[in-house]
C-alpha cells in the first residue's frame, strides 16, 4: 500500500466526526510496567474484602485529567478480559477507575473465584502505546 494511501487510511480511522478526531494514544517508555503487588495469584481472601495495592516501575502516576508525559492511572479489571485498548476504558462494576492517583483500595467481592488485572490509562482514561498492563491473577473470596 503507498504512503499516501496509508495516511488517507490512518486520517478516515481517527476521524470521528466533522473537525473532530480521537487522540493519538499517548508514549510510555517500552520498559514501563504494571503489576498487583497484593493480593497475590490465587490468594484466598476470608470474606472477600481487603486491600488491592497497585504497583508501576518506569512511569509515574497522575490524577485523571492531568496531562503529563510518561504518566497516568490505575483502572482494575474485576472478572473481565481486557477491553479495547484504543477507546477509553469503560467505568463500571467490572472496571474501577482509580482516577485521583490512588495506589491502594479497599475491595469487596461475593464468595467465589475471581480474576483482577490492572490496566493504565492516560489522563482521558485512554490506554498508553505501548498499553501497560499488569497480568491477570485469580483470586477465591470466601465466606
Amino acid at each position: 500500500m503507498c504512503s499516501a494511501r496509508k495516511l488517507a487510511l490512518l486520517v478516515g480511522m481517527l476521524t470521528i466526526g466533522p473537525g473532530l478526531a480521537l487522540a493519538a494514544p499517548k508514549p510510555m517508555p517500552q520498559d514501563a510496567r504494571e503489576y498487583i503487588i497484593w493480593p497475590s495469584d490465587g490468594q484466598r481472601i476470608s470474606g472477600g474484602k481487603f486491600w488491592i495495592r497497585m504497583g508501576l516501575s518506569g512511569a509515574g502516576i497522575a490524577p485523571a485529567g492531568v496531562d503529563k508525559q510518561f504518566t497516568g492511572h490505575h483502572h482494575l479489571l474485576i472478572d473481565v478480559d481486557l477491553p479495547p485498548l484504543d477507546e477509553a476504558i469503560p467505568n463500571d462494576k467490572n472496571h474501577l477507575h482509580f482516577g485521583h492517583g490512588e495506589t491502594e483500595a479497599l475491595i469487596e467481592l461475593p464468595p467465589g473465584r475471581h480474576t483482577l488485572q490492572l490496566l493504565l490509562g492516560d489522563d482521558q482514561h485512554v490506554p498508553h502505546n505501548p498499553p501497560l498492563y499488569s497480568r491477570k491473577i485469580t483470586i477465591v473470596a470466601t465466606e
